[in-house]
């Protein structure tokens, strides 16, 4: 009689070997269900002051670079943690490590906005942001390795496109609430609702089938396998610099468009956010795109259109100015989620240290370019900004070409 089948692959040559859900089936549409409220239980409360940074600048009498460390301080500790949760990951599984991370990073994520001073709002970011680390430096390993192998591409891609979502609704749901009560209110207001998404993900999420604890020589051979590929960090380097000049750009445009020529409140200002969409559509395309023109085509092209976007806000034209955001939207998350996908594929033994190095890059940046685009800002103003953008773009299209292109 053949012996059934058990929640996770233990490589008994009796037991048969779990190859991945399939698109299509039940299993897959839970996986990428779970992962999508995973990704908005995250992303939501990382991002929820970055709409209001004006507000927060104001009442608590900071620069505008100050102020964006309200971000950085979370995303860096995002970063330091993505490599001890891979470890946890290892040892406890993937849907437990994820679903004690993004429990944990919801209870501080309510305390945070009370804090009595900045310094300790700032700590509380950099422990909720620690937290936070454990569903990307877990998710894209648990789906490669839930998920049949030609589907990956995909899963990543709709994975990615659930994070732009959680960005997106955070940013506009803070926004919206302090325009009527306070940039307090509304960041809280975020963190009661990725509370309720946290529960969705340890429901739906299926219980790993292609995992197996490792230990410590495993995990230990696993990470210095992450770390011995040119072309992994060549990834781990779009992750950094993309990132940088994502956030960056988006840290500071609210800045510009409250003040003159444009003027506009906070309220409207929060709308900008909108454009994630782009991003959620993009990323969740690109896979279909690698499939057929391949990954190091796509990836470069992202790289050209986010640059081409975010020139475009130069503009004095408010029309003008957002369809170079969504355009800049659009070419960055189609570049990460390659980017972030493709690592899954040249890690094979090592999926979680190397998509927890990317993640610490992709964070790195996040904190360092995006408190800098603050310095460019009040020493040239938005060109200042959108050069350091500009700048990350090309060094990433050039390693790129370099390396990747490359079989």
């Amino acid at each position: 009689m053949r012996k059934p089948r058990s929640t996770r692959y233990t490589g008994d040559p009796a037991e048969p070997a779990w190859h991945g859900h399939a698109r299509g089936t039940a299993g897959y549409r839970k996986l990428l269900a779970a992962l999508f409220f995973a990704g908005v239980a995250t992303f939501a409360q990382l991002y929820s002051p970055q709409a209001v940074l004006p507000l927060i600048a104001t009442d608590l009498s900071v620069s505008e670079s100050t102020s964006a460390v309200l971000i950085s301080a979370a995303t860096f500790g995002l970063a330091v943690g993505v490599i001890p949760w891979s470890l946890v990951a290892d040892r406890i599984g993937r849907v437990r490590a994820m679903t004690i991370a993004v429990l944990g990073a919801t209870v501080l994520g309510v305390a945070v906005p009370f804090a009595s001073n900045m310094t300790l709002m700032l700590g509380g970011r950099f422990l909720e942001g620690l937290l936070l680390g454990g569903v990307p430096a877990v998710a894209v390993a648990y789906l490669t390795e839930e998920v049949v192998r030609a589907s990956t591409a995909r899963a990543a891609g709709a994975y990615v496109a659930g994070t732009t979502i959680g960005g997106l609704s955070g940013r506009l749901v803070s926004g919206f609430v302090a325009e009527w009560s306070d940039w307090r209110i509304g960041i809280l207001t975020v963190a009661l609702l990725c509370g309720a998404c946290a529960v969705l993900f340890a429901v739906l999420a299926p219980a790993p089938r292609g995992f197996a604890p490792g230990s410590s020589g495993r995990v230990a051979a696993r990470l210095r396998e992450a770390v011995s590929s040119l072309r992994l960090w060549a990834l781990y380097a779009q992750g950094f610099l993309l990132m940088g000049g994502f956030v960056a750009l988006y840290n500071f445009l609210g800045f510009r468009l409250m003040a003159a020529p444009f003027d506009l409140p906070t309220s409207i200002v929060s709308l900008m956010f909108l454009a994630y969409l782009a991003g959620t559509y993009s990323s969740s395309r690109v896979g279909v795109l690698a499939e057929r023109y391949g990954r190091a085509r796509v990836l470069m092209g992202g790289i050209v259109v986010m640059a081409m976007g975010a020139t475009a806000t130069l503009a004095e034209s408010l029309p003008v100015v957002l369809i170079g955001l969504v355009v800049m939207t659009a070419g960055f998350f189609g570049a990460h989620a390659i980017a972030s996908g493709w690592i899954g594929v040249i890690a094979t033994g090592g999926r979680a240290q190397a998509s927890s190095i990317y993640n610490l890059m992709y964070y790195s940046g996040s904190s360092l370019f995006g408190w800098l685009g603050g310095v460019f800002l009040a020493s040239g103003g938005w060109l200042g900004t959108v050069v350091m953008i500009l700048g990350l773009a090309a060094v990433a299209l050039v390693i790129a070409a370099a390396v990747l292109r490359r079989p």
